[in-house]
């Protein structure tokens, strides 16, 4: 700046009759004296505008469908990617001996999932567009989100409620994601 113009901001004054930059009893300090200059945080930021990467979790079930649409208006409103989630169910002890079967019927029902997607997709082509992928793994629901969430840098998680009962007393993966505190997330019902 210029010696020019900082002698006319001298003789500004706010609407409030105040020297510029002077805070409300402050008793005529500027914001400026006796403060240290913003500096931006440290750690990681994108450098962007409003979200790259959202993510849906999608099990088929009905709140998941429900949010999946709710990512994708998300998704197209601020021009981000959609990557849609569907976490294949880890064996558990009782089904090992059906191992290749269990496996099997998740691969169909991440087939399945992945037809539904694109043919929602083909009906409102001509309506809006959205950028989405889909993404399928073995595990845990929150850990492969968590995962996914972290691997693609994602800027928000949305997944739906849990329809379960159990899950009212030992936690949903809805409420993993929010008490985890790494992403903003988005619970439909």
């Amino acid at each position: 700046m210029s010696n020019e113009s900082d002698a006319a901001d001298a003789g500004a004054v706010d609407d409030a009759g105040r020297p510029d930059g002077e805070v409300p009893g402050s008793r005529g300090r500027t914001e400026h004296e006796g403060h240290e200059p913003a500096v931006a945080p440290s750690g990681f930021e994108l450098g962007t505008d409003g979200p790259k990467v959202i993510l849906a979790g999608l099990d088929g079930s009905d709140s998941s469908w429900r949010a999946t649409a709710y990512a994708a208006g998300l998704a197209r409103r601020q021009g981000a990617l959609l990557a849609v989630a569907y976490i294949q169910p880890i064996l558990g002890a009782a089904t090992a001996l059906a191992g290749a079967a269990v496996e099997e019927t998740t691969q169909e029902i991440a087939d399945e999932l992945l037809a539904a997607l694109r043919e929602a997709e083909h009906r409102m082509r001509e309506v809006w567009r959205v950028r989405w992928r889909f993404l399928t793994m073995r595990g845990d629901p929150y850990t492969g989100l968590a995962k996914l969430a972290d691997e693609l840098r994602a800027d928000a998680v949305v997944v739906g409620v849990s329809e379960q009962a159990g899950h009212k007393v030992i936690g949903s993966v809805a409420v993993r994601l929010v008490k985890a505190g790494r992403w903003p997330v988005t619970v439909v019902p």
